[in-house]
């Protein structure tokens, strides 16, 4: 089974799912994952700023076991002014070639505008009768940007991954984005991601989980041929 993550940013896919990544990647699942956004010195990034985003993105790849990545490198903040067939554009062959069974996304209404603009443009490829392979839509709770979505659009998880066994590992991977961790009460803490997840694992009755808010789910039987 394969399972495509899509990350507006990198240390997104480790504030959002990263327990739920290793668990299936200990189940032998195949993981795959878009990053949309990146750092470039024609951004305004210093050249050691963009150097370390690099060996980031390798180390964080390598942890996860990711079988395949691709970095889209757009700039960061600026989704928004892109037209829609920009970013869908270079979304569709990767999404052909995965054939993903699950596709993790961030969540629509999250605080930060790239993370909405990203959502909107994967929806598309969960259309059943062109991409049949998709059984599986999630969307994911990414600390310090979920919890700022405006009150009547609150994330409201409905699908929860027990991550108990997973939740060191977890925090191995994002402290290897040293420059996104601060200090409580700065939302991407040690001690605020594992909150969160125990708050989660709380609700799902484990100890430490994952939370999603499950858009689509499609069980069927491989066996039987539809005419």
């Amino acid at each position: 089974m394969s399972i495509l993550i899509v990350s507006p940013h990198l240390d997104d896919e480790t504030l959002g799912a990263g327990g739920t990544l290793l668990r299936y990647a200990a189940q032998g699942e195949s993981l795959y994952w878009i990053n949309v956004t990146n750092s470039k010195e024609e951004y305004g990034y210093n050249s050691e700023c963009v150097s370390d985003r690099v060996q980031q993105l390798k180390r964080v790849q390598a942890a996860y076991g990711i079988k395949k990545m691709w970095d889209l490198s757009l700039k960061p903040a600026s989704l928004d002014t892109m037209g829609a067939s920009d970013l869908i554009q270079p979304l569709a062959p990767i999404v052909l070639e995965v054939k993903p069974h699950t596709i993790i996304l961030p969540y629509e209404f999250d605080i930060h505008s790239d993370h909405g603009v990203v959502f909107r443009a994967m929806l598309p490829f969960t259309k059943p009768f062109r991409y049949p392979f998709v059984k599986k839509v999630l969307a994911m709770e990414i600390l310090s940007e979920t919890e700022f979505a405006m009150p009547d659009k609150k994330f409201a998880p409905n699908y929860f991954v027990d991550i108990t066994d997973f939740i060191e590992q977890k925090m191995e991977i994002m402290r290897i984005y040293r420059d996104e961790l601060g200090e409580h009460p700065f939302p991407r803490s040690v001690d605020n991601i594992k909150a969160l997840a125990h708050f989660r694992g709380a609700i799902a009755g484990v100890k430490y989980a994952e939370a999603f808010l499950l858009l689509k789910c499609i069980e069927s039987d491989s066996s039987v041929n539809m005419e």
